[in-house]
């Protein structure tokens, strides 16, 4: 996985918002935690992927472009509009992925422990 180094966090994990990604990249279970991240389709902005997905090995996160966090599934989409609502403001437009790949130099690789592959 590829985390935006100031990735978002909705208001309940803002304090822990470290933990909760490092718990995700050891495959840490976690009720209740979804990421956001770029879309898998470039025809879409956003995918929110709960964090028990991501524990299958099978999971295509090589190359994912996670940009935030948030406990419960409502939180996540109310934070992913929030997130699309600042690029539209500071862009005029949708486009997202653009806006994020153009800051490719905030993103950095997760590292995980070699036991957790």
């Amino acid at each position: 996985m590829i985390w935006y180094q100031e990735f978002y966090a909705g208001e309940s994990i803002e304090p822990k918002k470290e933990k909760v990604k490092w718990k995700i990249l050891h495959n840490a279970g976690q009720l209740d935690i979804y990421v956001i991240a770029l879309s898998s389709n470039p025809a879409n902005l956003l995918d929110i992927i709960s964090a028990k997905e991501l524990m299958q090995k099978s999971y295509p996160k090589q190359d994912m472009l996670v940009i935030g966090v948030d406990k419960g599934y409502d939180n996540a989409v109310e934070l992913a509009g929030k997130i699309i609502l600042e690029v539209f403001q500071k862009t005029g437009n949708l486009d997202v992925r653009e806006y994020f790949l153009s800051q490719q130099k905030n993103f950095r690789r997760g590292r995980r422990c070699k036991s957790c592959s």
